[in-house]
């Protein structure tokens, strides 16, 4: 259904053309828009030109119009006058208004296609069929964006958003619940992930990323049809999901950059405290002070090289290597072998995975 505004907006748009009064009322005689000063519906004689077989009809110096919306009556235009110039204004008002109910229908049609696509919940003949009836193409790569802000799903997010993309044919921007807005966007020929991450910061930054309310955008992998789509999808909720846990700092992740961070967010938790104790025994990495937790990390950052860490904590080399001694001696494990900085590197992760699932909890 349009929204009495857009009628509004149509009708006096018309007028500013024509220079003719006209009115939109609903089978029962309300009016829904108009440009007459005065009020000009007869509920009466609506009801008997509803009943009409008549697509047009003049009454008491009126001529009536019948718009349809699939074959079922959905308003009737008023003009004043008898003439035949306001035969053909109001036959010409009338096919606008029923191609406005078209579009609007099929823009209705298409937002939920897209989001019965993405969750899963048609049949893959049902894509292919209903694809084809709303002109949308099946064969063109797409991928899908989760935009996420701590002020949810606004009407203003939702139009930046849409303004970013503008009224490109091949793109969907939708909303399945209220904290996110999805992007599905067709990807072109010449477009490569390196082309995604900019469109990512391009979304962050227009909602204010740098803002207290801060915006993540996640996004899947490229699928090559639209019945993968969901694919996509479900790529970009784990991005966005797993991003919060490991890559706090990025406000834009992709799902391909998730690394080990995607297989630890899919252990469950009591795998994870019997992992943690094997490795750590009755202790635990939030134990570690905050000198050994900054050496650790730094250590990480430089891939395990212990001349270019040192140098960056500004601490004598042996200083370094005594550190990671004593941390060898309470843990068992030496960060300069590497079997023994992955697990170190895993349990770390593990333990700030379960951290965050707890912070859900309550």
């Amino acid at each position: 259904m349009i929204s009495n505004q857009i009628l509004q907006n149509n009708v006096e748009g018309i007028k500013a053309i024509t220079k003719a009064d006209l009115c939109v009322v609903d089978i029962e005689g309300k009016v829904l828009a108009s440009t007459f000063s005065e009020e000009i519906s007869n509920s009466s004689e609506i009801v008997d030109f509803v009943q009409s077989q008549a697509e047009s009809q003049v009454i008491k110096g009126y001529q009536f119009f019948k718009v349809y919306d699939d074959h079922q009556l959905e308003y009737i235009l008023i003009l004043s006058g008898e003439n035949d110039d306001v035969y053909m204004i109001g036959k010409m008002a009338a096919f606008q208004i029923q191609n406005l109910l078209i579009a609007y229908k099929e823009r209705f049609d298409k937002d939920n296609f897209i989001k019965n696509l993405l969750l899963d919940n048609l049949l893959l003949v049902d894509i292919y069929n209903r694809a084809k009836k709303l002109h949308i193409n099946t064969e063109a790569k797409r991928v899908v964006y989760i935009v996420e802000s701590s002020q949810g799903k606004d009407y203003s997010a939702m139009e930046i958003v849409k303004g970013l993309f503008g009224n490109k044919s091949g793109d969907f921007i939708t909303a399945i619940d209220e904290r996110s807005i999805i992007v599905v966007k067709e990807v072109k020929e010449n477009e490569n992930y390196a082309d995604l991450e900019k469109i990512g910061v391009s979304i962050a930054s227009a909602l204010g990323m740098d803002k207290e309310d801060e915006t993540h955008v996640a996004y899947g992998t490229i699928v090559p049809e639209l019945k993968e789509v969901s694919r996509s999808y479900k790529e970009a909720r784990m991005a966005l999901d797993v991003g919060k846990i490991f890559f706090g700092d990025k406000n834009v992740i992709a799902y391909s950059s998730l690394g080990i961070g995607r297989l630890i967010y899919q252990l469950p938790i009591p795998l994870c405290k019997m992992f943690i104790k094997e490795i750590f025994e009755n202790k635990s990495p939030d134990d570690f002070d905050e000198e050994t937790l900054v050496t650790i990390n730094k250590f990480f950052e430089n891939s395990l090289n212990v001349s270019e860490t040192s140098r960056q904590l500004y601490i004598h080399r042996n200083t370094l290597v005594y550190r990671l001694d004593k941390l060898q001696k309470s843990t068992g494990l030496d960060l300069r072998v590497f079997e023994d900085a992955i697990t170190f590197k895993i349990a770390l992760m593990v333990v700030h995975y379960m951290k965050y699932m707890e912070t859900l909890d309550y």
